[in-house]
């Protein structure tokens, strides 16, 4: 004997198992919940700051972020998803000051401020 057999049973019994187990992880994976999006019912928001050199420059617009919302409704984290950079952090400085409603555990909010020049 060699110290290397070619054994075709032994190759087909590994594949099988191979293919098992990928079947079983993607069962696992399928089962876990999404950290998902969701619509939490805002307590307080605070209007943002227009940035003076925005308005000089009338850039309008909406900027699109995200949210991390603990338990108790308070903002955790907030970061911009889109819009323009000029409008972005006077966007995040305010949401991180809004208040939700409190929820049974933390969960990611999908918030939009929006920026006009009023006339």
């Amino acid at each position: 004997m060699t110290w290397f057999e070619f054994r075709p049973n032994s190759l087909r019994a590994g594949a099988a198992r191979g293919m098992q187990a990928a079947a079983l992880a993607l069962i696992v994976i399928l089962a876990m919940p999404a950290k998902g999006v969701e619509d939490r019912a805002v307590k307080m928001r605070v209007a943002p700051i227009y940035p003076e050199i925005a308005k000089r420059m009338k850039i309008t617009g909406a900027v699109h972020l995200e949210a991390i919302v603990d338990p108790d409704g308070k903002v955790a984290d907030v970061k911009t998803v889109s819009g323009n950079r000029m409008l972005a952090p006077a966007a995040e400085d305010a949401v991180r000051k809004w208040k939700f409603a409190p929820a049974a555990a933390g969960s990611t909010v999908e918030v939009e401020v929006n920026f006009g020049l009023s006339q």
